[in-house]
Parts: C-alpha cells; structure tokens; sequence
C-alpha cells in the first residue's frame, strides 16, 4: 500500500513539475489608444481649433529604463476619420519607458514633428501597475502646422500664452 503511494505521489509530482514547465497562461496583451491632431496654432496642446488628423501613422516604441535603447518597436498604425488609433503590444514591458510617437502626416500644410513636446505620448505596459484594464490610454499628439490660423493670436491671448511683444 505504501509503494501504491510512493508512485502516486512521485506522479503527481512528475505531472504537477511538467505543468510548471509548460506554463500556457496567456501573454498580456495591452490596447492602447490615442488620437493625432494637427496643432493649428502651433501651441503644443489641444484647443478649439485643433484639426483631429485621418491617415496620421504612429509607431509604439519601448526603451529600457537603464541604456536608453529602443527593445520594441510595434508596426504602425494609422489613425481614423477622428485622429484615433489602437496599437496593440504583446509581453509585459515593466522594465520600459513606453511611449508613441508620430511618424508621418497626411497633411502638407501639418506635418512638422515639434522638436521639444508633442511628439511622444508614454504609456504603461505592465500588470504590475495597478491598473486592471488591458487598455492604456495615451495623451493626444498633433503635428505643427506650417503657419498659424489668424484667428489662433487672438485664442492664445485668451489664455495668456503670449504678450503683445510676442510676434504671431
């Protein structure tokens, strides 16, 4: 009866160490979406006359946290007849900066990537955050237009952005 044990045992324990080797729980998949706009006074944020972008492509790009080196890049996605898009991203990235950034404009006149904000929207991709959903929702970016509407001058004095000293 003992030996009868002893190898049900030694089973399960053989049975319960391949299940461990084989894990087969799922990869994370996050959702993350966003929207593009083009920034019709060059004011670096979302306002009354910003132009949401249909056809803008943006990429998902993943640094690690010590060398700064780019570890994931995701395909492109384009945005829809409302500046929005989804990128979906597979693994846990907790050992990452994550972040979006534009790639190419549809648009001539609005296709300046600005130098120093804008251009990157980071997002988390870990379930070590705190955050139950799969969905990461990232800041709106917006390319520069090529030259201001007119009626942006009046808009940003409005917000006081700029003095009279200010050219615009």
């Amino acid at each position: 009866m003992a030996t009868k044990f002893r190898l049900v045992f030694a089973n399960l324990c053989l049975i319960s160490a391949l299940l461990g080797i084989a894990d087969t729980s799922p990869t994370p998949t996050f959702h993350v979406r966003g929207r593009v706009y083009c920034d019709a006074c060059r004011a670096g944020f979302v306002h009354e006359y910003t132009e949401y972008l249909e056809g803008a492509r943006v990429r998902l790009e993943c640094k690690h946290y010590g060398s700064n080196e780019i570890t994931h890049r995701s395909d492109e996605a384009v945005t829809d007849g409302h500046g929005n898009y989804v990128i979906d991203m597979t693994e846990d990235h907790q050992e990452e900066t994550c972040e979006v950034v534009l790639v190419e404009s549809p648009r001539e006149d609005c296709k300046e990537i600005p130098a120093d904000h804008g251009i990157r929207a980071r997002v988390m991709l870990t379930r070590n955050s705190g955050m139950s959903s799969d969905w990461r929702e990232a800041n709106p970016i917006g390319f520069f237009r090529d030259v201001p509407l007119p009626k942006c001058g009046p808009m940003l004095q409005r917000y006081a952005l700029f003095t009279d000293d200010d050219i615009y």
